[in-house]
């Protein structure tokens, strides 16, 4: 059963991983460029199949692919160096080469494995809000929580400190609040309980914006770690599900979701987190294992795909990232040629790439052995 549970964990993380290069293919493909290998996994190859330019491979490690495109790295392999299908492949055809296409042509390709990520994370969306989500009122209508007040007692602090209902909010410390997940984030990350708001706050005239300083909020203690988190003395106003909505609420959470990690980036280099915060490929595919075997009811799919959704637009942001050795940093370099109309030598974007992927390996191996001992602790 444990070991079921991991061979899904390791099949859901894979087709995360592996729906990012299929990105790449499917814009290659479209842009010109010659793909010489489309595998399926990753290490020794189990086998091949297919006809013409492209190999397709299953590997021995079920995690991911990768897409092997013409002329996308110096020295990178060809068809015949990777094992192409056979003498019916073509020869080499330098006008089909990843590095001869325009730049406009390159960056469509680079960012496509991203746009895929963050597609299938509305996909996700789409279908836990379509068909999974709850609560139900006493008619049995599907709700989705809006960010505004709809009950507040006038004996709560939030109260007293200028917060009432009717009040729709817009912003928490300055960050932007575009759904209920927002405003749960900025709740459970605040240490003393005050809070500052801008909320817009309906008139005869309609709405007007309101900046409430210091909201006050009761605060409760965990007994087992004995961390501070805000009491919610609130509730926020539903509405009904309609078939308009549901698709106007995915793109809302894509968004909030996107936000969030982009946020949780900043707040590890900020310090705010620390190494045992991070999640390395152990670590994740634990909790992908443990989403995977509470899938059996309502809630636990909920669970499962919204730690899709998760992991598919942590990929799609984090590939962005103007790093060397992800997409983000080759797109650096596209921009500088496009800007330049000179390209920067391939040995020395070369040498960049690989410096950066040892560092990306060295954290992995770090995160990894911190993900190991978690489970000793």
């Amino acid at each position: 059963m444990f070991l079921g549970k991991i061979l899904a964990a390791l099949l859901v993380l894979g087709v995360l991983i592996l729906v990012h290069e299929f990105g790449h293919f499917l814009m290659a493909k479209r842009m010109g460029v010659r793909v010489n290998e489309f595998a399926v996994g990753m290490g020794p190859r189990l086998f091949r199949f297919g006809k013409g330019e492209t190999v397709y491979s299953v590997r021995a490690i079920p995690i991911g692919g990768f897409c092997a495109m013409e002329g996308e790295d110096e020295g990178a392999p060809t068809p015949a160096a990777i094992g192409g299908p056979g003498e019916d492949a073509p020869a080499p055809d330098a006008s089909r080469s990843f590095a001869t296409k325009p730049v406009w042509r390159r960056v469509l390709i680079v960012v496509a494995g991203a746009v895929m990520n963050l597609l299938l994370g509305y996909v996700l969306l789409l279908v836990y809000y379509g068909f999974l989500q709850t609560p139900y009122d006493d008619t049995g209508t599907v709700l989705f929580a809006t960010t505004t007040i709809a009950r507040i007692e006038a004996d709560a602090p939030a109260y007293q400190s200028g917060l009432r209902a009717g009040d729709t909010i817009v912003e928490v410390n300055g960050r932007r609040i575009l759904m209920d997940s927002d405003l749960s984030m900025e709740m459970q990350n605040d240490t003393d309980g005050v809070l500052d708001m801008v909320v817009r706050r309906p008139t005869d005239n309609g709405t007007e914006k309101v900046e409430l300083s210091s909201v006050a909020f009761s605060l409760l203690t965990n007994e087992q770690t004995g961390r501070q988190y805000i009491k919610y003395d609130f509730s926020l106003l539903g509405v009904p599900r309609t078939f308009g909505n549901t698709f106007v609420q995915a793109a809302k959470q894509e968004v909030s979701v996107a936000t969030i990690v982009w946020r949780s980036l900043v707040d590890i280099l900020r310090g705010r987190y620390g190494l045992n915060d991070l999640s390395g490929p152990v670590g994740t595919v634990d909790i992908i294992a443990d989403a995977v075997g509470d899938a059996r009811s309502l809630q636990g799919w909920q669970t499962l795909v919204m730690l899709m959704v998760m992991i598919t637009v942590n990929l799609g942001v984090f590939n962005l990232l103007p790093l060397p050795a992800l997409d983000g940093g080759r797109l650096v370099f596209l921009l500088w040629e496009g800007v330049t109309r000179k390209p920067v030598p391939a040995k020395y974007e070369g040498v960049i790439h690989l410096a950066g992927l040892v560092l990306l390996l060295l954290l992995m191996l770090v995160v990894t052995y911190s993900d190991i001992t978690k489970f000793f602790v």
